[in-house]
């Protein structure tokens, strides 16, 4: 009995020291303790490379091909998406996939990879359980949130009650979703013909309330949200078109997703007076980079970098395909998914950028937000 007292003493002693140097590490360095992601294939770090039979894979060159290590990792990007570059500016590393750290079983039974965040998201997600009708291989929201309360079970138990509840309510969730309803609700006549726009974006915004929910009740504060890109303008909806122009009647959905979405988190705002947001207007900063690219250093704004006909790609990105020498000039990597550089110039602009696109607060005002 006094062995086993003395080993329980010795745990509990490690996670002292452990949690005692966590804390100088976030004050030296990191300005929160953690990041958990929610999202799409925008933000997705490799979870989908982890389901049995996923095709929304980007596990294949020339996906990666200006990552660190020059080599496909499951992001739909040339190089680091969202977030990465949110991480990076956060002082923390970049939240490694949910279904990596699980599949791994000594790992699954230890909070330490969960300490500084998370990644959920997956590619072909959506807010609704439905909303991956053609691949039927992604993680939707709500279990993205189960899985988050089994992460936030864990670290109860690491750290109790109280340890885990200051951890998690000083760590930012950034949310990244969306986009994958209004692709389906575009290429959906059926559905157009049940719901009126409104009410389908109506329904989307209270879907993600709920879920909201689920995640203030497990110690989430502090919430990054980004609204969804002009997605008419896409190479992908440009094919759609004989001018190559932007769809307008997608791009209006957006716009009214957008409206939905802040009405949303305004009024949970009020009915929740300790949870604290910042939302980045992502579709009037795309707009401006397609109306005056030179001003943000692109020469390229309907062309997929990466993909097969030109100029405007009408085959998604594949290990046989051709893509652009400078990828720093194109706003879009792919058929939907943006460049490196351009997830950069959105997270600089998340940041710290003018009160204009990011609102009510910045995101690194947010990360200093007392909770």
């Amino acid at each position: 009995m006094k062995m086993a007292s003395n080993g329980v003493r010795a745990v509990r002693g490690f996670w002292v020291v452990f949690l005692v140097l966590l804390r100088l590490s976030c004050s030296a360095g990191q300005m929160v303790p953690a990041l958990f992601v929610f999202g799409d294939s925008l933000v997705d770090v490799g979870n989908n490379d982890y389901l049995p039979i996923s095709i929304a894979r980007a596990n294949f060159p020339p996906y990666g091909v200006d990552f660190p290590t020059k080599k496909p990792t499951g992001r739909f990007s040339n190089g680091k998406n969202a977030a990465d570059f949110i991480a990076e500016k956060l002082g923390l590393p970049t939240s490694p996939p949910y279904l990596a750290l699980i599949s791994n079983s000594s790992e699954s039974n230890s909070s330490l990879p969960f300490l500084t965040g998370v990644s959920f998201a997956s590619a072909g997600a959506g807010i609704f359980d439905g909303t991956d009708e053609i691949l039927h291989q992604s993680i939707p929201l709500t279990k993205q949130v189960e899985y988050y309360l089994a992460v936030h079970q864990n670290l109860v138990q690491h750290m109790g009650s109280s340890g885990a509840q200051k951890h998690v309510a000083k760590s930012l969730f950034l949310i990244v979703i969306g986009s994958n309803e209004i692709f389906t609700y575009s290429r959906s006549s059926d559905l157009r013909k049940q719901q009126t726009p409104q009410q389908y974006v109506d329904l989307m915004a209270s879907s993600l309330k709920d879920q909201l929910k689920r995640l203030y009740s497990n110690g989430a504060r502090k919430f990054v949200f980004a609204g969804l890109p002009p997605i008419g303008c896409c190479p992908l909806q440009r094919n759609q078109n004989k001018t190559d122009g932007c769809k307008e009647d997608t791009n209006s959905w957006s716009r009214m997703y957008n409206e939905a979405l802040l009405a949303m988190v305004k009024g949970l705002k009020s009915e929740l007076n300790d949870m604290s947001y910042s939302y980045l207007d992502i579709y009037n900063v795309v707009q401006k980079f397609i109306q005056n690219p030179s001003a943000y250093g692109f020469t390229e704004v309907k062309d997929a970098c990466c993909g097969l006909v030109n100029p405007i790609a009408i085959i998604p990105c594949l290990p046989i395909s051709q893509y652009c020498s400078y990828r720093r000039d194109h706003v879009f990597w792919d058929l939907v998914h943006p460049t490196e550089e351009t997830n950069r110039m959105f997270i600089d602009i998340a940041f710290h950028g003018s009160p204009q696109y990011t609102y009510p607060v910045d995101v690194q005002q947010l990360a200093t937000v007392e909770t």
